[in-house]
Parts: structure tokens; sequence; C-alpha cells
């Protein structure tokens, strides 16, 4: 039976790769490599270094277009559901084109595949339709989350305490309910701006040559941030940012 690696490659740093995912790239017969358009062509190119890298020299490599999704949709989950179905049709055709039945493919996930990621769902999907069969592994990945504390140099928690990783989109609609430390990603509207006394630990491109930070108090930052953030996406035609955003604890610690 055909098998798939599911393989996160870390934050962007070649060296967060872990050695298990390159034992997993050097066993793979076909790799799958999804187009997200010219501007994002950086991202394809640290896939293609990693399995120059690791690789055994007979691998294959294919790519599929992602289908165009609404970035600004009236209704997100509806939107975000149709573009996945739309994705796992394209997954399905490269495998069920490219992958021969006793060999082993792999897409090769930014970051950790568990972490605000889609693959895992779509290849769900995609065995649920029936039409295409194949076993797979999840290998798991440095985060862009553990990168930015490691970057930081800050424990995500408190003593004693939780944290929470959400959206900006739910930032938005309040600060989430028990708990002082929340990890944000997919903030295109700068939800942090809301909260001024609280103190943010913020990365864009994380890991990679292209790496900004900040931090400080909200109120002190925000601005140096927000005009920072405009001028790397108009400058890279994308940006991937993440930020630890921490408050003064509501609840004595232990």
């Amino acid at each position: 039976m055909r098998k798939i690696y599911v393989i996160g490659i870390g934050a962007g740093d070649p060296d967060h790769l872990t050695l298990q995912a390159a034992k997993a790239i050097g066993r793979t017969n076909v790799f799958f490599l999804i187009d997200k358009g010219e501007a994002k062509q950086s991202l394809i190119d640290l896939r293609e270094r990693i399995i120059r890298a690791y690789s055994h020299p007979h691998k294959r490599i294919v790519e599929g277009r992602d289908p165009d999704r609404d970035r600004t949709p009236a209704d997100y989950t509806g939107t975000i559901a149709d573009w996945r179905h739309r994705r796992s049709q394209v997954f399905e055709d490269l495998i069920s084109e490219h992958l021969r039945e006793d060999e082993i493919g792999a897409f090769l996930v930014w970051g950790d595949p568990s972490l605000y990621d889609s693959t895992i769902a779509i290849l769900d999907e995609i065995l649920e339709r029936g039409t295409t069969t194949f076993e797979y592994e999840v290998i798991p990945g440095i985060s862009s989350v553990s990168a930015l504390a490691a970057k930081h140099r800050v424990g995500l928690n408190r003593v004693g305490q939780p944290f929470q990783i959400t959206t900006g989109r739910r930032l938005a609609e309040g600060w989430p309910e028990g708990v002082d430390d929340v990890v944000v990603m997919l903030d295109a509207q700068q939800a942090f701006t809301a909260y001024p006394e609280a103190e943010i630990h913020w990365g864009a491109y994380v890991s990679t040559e292209d790496e900004l930070l900040a931090s400080g108090r909200v109120a002190d930052v925000a601005e140096e941030i927000v005009k920072t953030r405009a001028e790397a996406r108009e400058r890279h035609g994308w940006i991937m940012d993440t930020y630890l955003l921490r408050r003064r604890p509501t609840t004595p610690q232990t």
C-alpha cells in the first residue's frame, strides 16, 4: 500500500529539521509541493533545499497548484471548508497520479503539522471518500510558537498558569477567559493593539533570513510593529507572524 509522510520541517531554519524528519525524507520516493504563487516562492525554495540535502538521488518532485480562496470572507468557516475540499482534490490527484502502490510520498509542512495546518484534515477527507487508499504517518516539527519563544528567551507559561493559542480573529472578539498569556497566530487585523497595557513578544519570518522581532509594552511598541509588518508584507508579498501577549495575572501564581 502507498504510504505518505506528513513531515514538519520547522519554522524556517533548516537546522530545525529533526533526525526523525531527515530519516523520513531519506526514505521518500515522491515529494508533493504545493505552489502558492510567485510571492511565496521562498517557501518552495526552502523545501527544495531540504529535499536536496536529505533525499536519495532517485526521488521525484511533483507540484500542485494551491486553490485560490477569499482572505476576507463573510462566512469564514464555510469558506475554509470549501477551500479545504478543493485542496483535497488537488492532493488526491497528485497521490493517485504520481505515487505507485509500493512507494512513499511526503508533504513537507512548515512548522508542525498539528498546529494551524490543514494537511492532516485533508488526507483524512481523501481517505473518507474511499477512492484513493494509503496509510500515513505524521512527523512532528518545531512550530513557529516554539521558535518565537526561543528567540525572545521567554517561557510560554508562567508558574502554575495555563496559556492559550488562538487567532487574531478570536482575540479581536475579546481576551480569552481563564488565561493571562495568549499566543496569537493568523492576525491580519493586528488585534493586539486593543490591549495597550499588555506585554508583547512579536516575531515575523521567525528563524529565516528575514526574521523580524520586537517586544515590550504594547503601548510602546505597537506603532513600530504595525509599521514594520506593513513594510515587510509589501516587500515580500506575504507575511507570517506570531506573538505572545501577556497581561498582569488576574489570579495569584502558585
